[in-house]
């Protein structure tokens, strides 16, 4: 049996929000430093790890993503002053949510990452990308409507609004 046809071949998409000041600047030293990781995770730069909204997760999750990171200053270091606070605590409520919607817990992580830590984003990458590689690919599916398109977003935005209101 080819080892593409045993699934041994599987590469997860792992899609990573990172701060601006801190984490995003730490995965630039890496790469600059030429530390080698796992080539699976896709960084997209915001400003502040608190805007990562929990629609953007959930987005990531419904658009193929089998694992999402998040990378923040450290707890007191934000830029933003609480923006780390608060995405500590959408985290923990979007962790609830995902496993309500049977998404397993090691799919999604959060990590506290400064400017001066290249050397943990290669690890913090390789292990996500070790860890969802384990668990497989994630087969969500979004049910059909009654007339045959996608199923609309808005219960889950409903969902996310009472956890961010």
């Amino acid at each position: 049996m080819s080892e593409q046809a045993r699934g041994d071949s599987f590469e997860p998409k792992i899609v990573a929000f990172f701060c601006n000041w801190c984490t995003y600047t730490a995965a630039d030293l890496a790469g600059i430093s030429r530390m080698q990781y796992a080539p699976n995770v896709r960084a997209i730069r915001l400003m502040c790890s608190g805007r990562v909204d929990p629609q953007f997760v959930l987005a990531a999750f419904r658009e193929g993503a089998d694992g999402v990171l998040i990378g923040g200053c450290h707890p007191g270091d934000c830029h933003y002053q609480e923006g780390n606070h608060n995405a500590r605590r959408r985290f923990e409520l979007l962790r609830l949510m995902l496993r309500d919607l049977g998404i397993q817990d090691d799919r999604l992580r959060l990590e506290w990452i400064s400017a001066a830590e290249g050397d943990k984003v290669q690890k913090v990458c390789n292990e996500m990308t070790e860890r969802v590689r384990a668990l497989g690919p994630l087969r969500l599916t979004i049910a059909p409507r009654v007339d045959g398109e996608r199923a609309s977003p808005e219960p889950a935005a409903e969902l996310v609004g009472q956890v961010t209101s």
